[in-house]
């Protein structure tokens, strides 16, 4: 066996990777308000789930709240990208708070999904993870026709009330593999189960999957860079250790990175979740180019030229100003 020299050691860096257009939005909008009205401006839950990004929103005046209440009555609010319930919007109206809804777009499609078949009195199987706030915002606008199935092992004590009158959605940051074995054991007890008008996991979740998919075959390790409670990098984690990556870690930044990993491994796969800035990334590079990994090759699965126009309350007020 040849000894390993530093030139053989390389990175391959997916693309995509990191921010996604829902997540550049909602990190604008937090960032153009404080620019507009001043601090503090109050967000309520995390606005992405990103470590990072909350601690440099807060050194610039954003106060992160669990909820609304908190929020001094009048004052502003922005919502976060996973969005919220009708609850909670209500409940900033009694507050006479004024919001901000960073909400990304293709999690209000799912929202409207969910409205449109309640009122057509379906009922709604919500496939994702308990306790998500993208789940709870969903569940929350027709409470009564939601059922939340929470992976595969959740699939057989699923009890309907009309097993023919049944459609399906989905969290926007699952995996896509999994999600496909759920909806398929899913029509094994309930065959007539109607799917979602269009494909509820987004774009770039699943562009990112792709991507981590490509490197992971080539990689004996691969370094999702994000932040523990980031739904989306954790599945990036799972897709690269099902895709042929002998070990793959979750890590909020280049400080996590620990020696041991490097041991016998040539060939590094890099990838971000989809509330991670280039920034982190670029420490995980020089972190790895200290071990001899200065080789660094960009792998470019799926173009991506989504772009989402700011909040329309934040946009009225720009350019009133």
């Amino acid at each position: 066996m040849e000894p390993q020299t530093p030139t053989s050691r390389r990175v391959l860096v997916a693309k995509p990777r990191g921010y996604c257009a829902g997540v550049d939005r909602a990190v604008v909008a937090v960032e153009k308000a404080l620019e507009q009205y001043g601090a503090p401006v109050y967000v309520r839950k995390q606005i992405v789930h990103n470590t990072h990004v909350v601690k440099t929103l807060e050194a610039k005046g954003a106060i992160f709240v669990e909820e609304t209440e908190e929020v001094p009555e009048g004052e502003i609010v922005v919502f976060s990208a996973h969005g919220v319930s009708p609850a909670v919007h209500s409940e900033a109206q009694q507050r006479k708070l004024r919001t901000i809804d960073a909400t990304c777009p293709l999690v209000t499609k799912v929202h409207n999904e969910a409205k449109r078949f309640a009122g057509q009195d379906y009922g709604i199987l919500l496939i994702g993870h308990e306790g998500h706030e993208e789940v709870e915002g969903t569940a929350g606008e027709a409470p009564e026709h939601i059922q939340l199935v929470d992976g595969l092992g959740s699939v057989d004590g699923i009890q309907v009330k009309d097993p023919e009158k049944l459609v399906w959605l989905s969290q926007t940051t699952l995996s896509v593999d999994e999600t496909v074995e759920t909806v398929a054991r899913l029509k094994e007890r309930f065959p007539t189960l109607i799917d979602p008008p269009s494909d509820d996991i987004c774009y770039a979740t699943q562009n990112r999957q792709v991507a981590v998919k490509e490197i992971a075959a080539q990689s004996q390790l691969v370094i999702v860079v994000g932040s523990e409670n980031s739904s989306n990098s954790k599945r990036l984690v799972e897709v690269a250790k099902d895709h042929g990556a002998a070990a793959s870690y979750l890590v909020d930044n280049a400080t996590f990175i620990q020696d041991e990993w490097l041991d016998g491994v040539t060939t590094v796969g890099v990838t971000s979740g989809a509330s991670v800035p280039e920034e982190l990334v670029e420490q995980v590079l020089a972190r790895l180019a200290q071990h001899g990994f200065g080789e660094v090759e960009e792998v470019e699965s799926v173009r991506e030229s989504m772009r989402f126009s700011l909040p329309h309350e934040l946009r009225k007020d720009l350019r009133a100003s």
